[in-house]
């Protein structure tokens, strides 16, 4: 057995030295959405920490994605001074019948995480599916 004697003073110190935390907070949010050959998905994810020396990291992925006629999708991420935003749509239509789906994300460095997604599909002469997805605040 290995035995390893500190003199009291070095004890004592090592049982009063501070401990820095260390956080980290994710979350995210999906949805989709379909209605007659149309379909529409799209989704957000981030993520921040900060770190035992007081550095924060964040991160954040969002996409979206749509099948049937007249199909679209767009994405966007972008950093402000707080922190990472981020943004995701996709449509499809066919006529009057279509689906949406729309995400949104937020990170502020080192605090919270925010996603919201929204999704409707609607057939003509009946009424819309709407759905409301949402993590953080």
């Amino acid at each position: 057995m290995l035995r390893i004697l500190l003199p009291v003073a070095l004890c004592a110190t090592l049982l009063a030295a501070p401990v820095l935390a260390q956080t980290s907070v994710t979350g995210g949010s999906a949805g989709s959405a379909a209605a007659g050959g149309t379909s529409a998905s799209s989704v957000g994810t981030g993520g921040t920490s900060t770190g035992a020396d007081g550095r924060t990291g964040s991160s954040l992925a969002t996409g979206g994605t749509a099948a049937g006629d007249k199909a679209k999708s767009r994405s966007h991420a972008n950093e402000t001074g707080q922190g990472l935003n981020g943004q995701s749509k996709a449509m499809a239509h066919d006529g009057g019948t279509f689906s949406k789906s729309q995400t949104k994300t937020k990170v502020r460095d080192g605090e919270s995480v925010e996603s919201r997604t929204r999704t409707m599909s609607h057939v003509p002469g009946e009424k819309p599916v709407k759905s409301t997805s949402t993590t953080g605040r």
